[in-house]
């Protein structure tokens, strides 16, 4: 049985926005270089659209953390499954997400990166669900907030499919 997808943000909308918020990061870091760290594996899409149109140079890296495991709800329980492949220390650190929901993973995320030492940090996000937030961060650059459903498509997935739809949609689960 297949899971019905609604669209609830297009594509050219998708689009349109990642622009805006690569020009509004290429001005507020203006004569600096920018180390982006994409949170796998959703972010994936996001980072190379808004990575190919920040006009100032730019590194990436990439972490792996999860609390959803295969299901649709987190379970709290945050774990690095990739850790970055260099140092930030010194860096203006840009840490790329899909979504915000609860908060926790950014939480720990942030944590974790200011041991690190980078010369600044912020985050910037494609999704925010404000509405499923349990604890509170600071997103620096968001792109679109939406209300709480389950969304796929531009790298969010649902047991690892959905991830290619050129589109955010909302999943209507269908159990087996």
């Amino acid at each position: 049985m297949e899971d019905n997808v609604r669209v609830l943000i297009e594509q050219e909308k998708l689009e349109k926005k990642i622009h805006g918020l690569a020009a509004q990061i290429s001005n507020d870091y203006q004569g600096r270089k920018l180390h982006l760290i994409c949170i796998l594996k959703g972010s994936v899409f996001f980072t190379c659209e808004l990575a190919k149109y920040i006009t100032i140079p730019v590194t990436i890296d990439f972490m792996e953390v999860s609390s959803y495991g295969d299901g649709a709800t987190s379970n709290g329980f945050i774990k690095v499954r990739k850790d970055t492949d260099e140092s930030i220390e010194g860096k203006d650190v840009l840490l790329v997400e899909d979504i915000v929901d609860t908060g926790y993973t950014l939480s720990f995320l942030l944590d974790l990166m200011k041991e690190r030492k980078p010369s600044s940090l912020k985050i910037c996000t494609l999704l925010d669900k404000p509405e499923r937030r349990e604890t509170e961060v600071e997103v620096d650059y968001k792109g679109f907030e939406i209300p709480d459903e389950f969304v796929v498509g531009y790298g969010l997935d649902y047991s690892q499919k959905y991830r290619n739809l050129p589109y955010i949609g909302v999943i209507d689960i269908k159990e087996d």
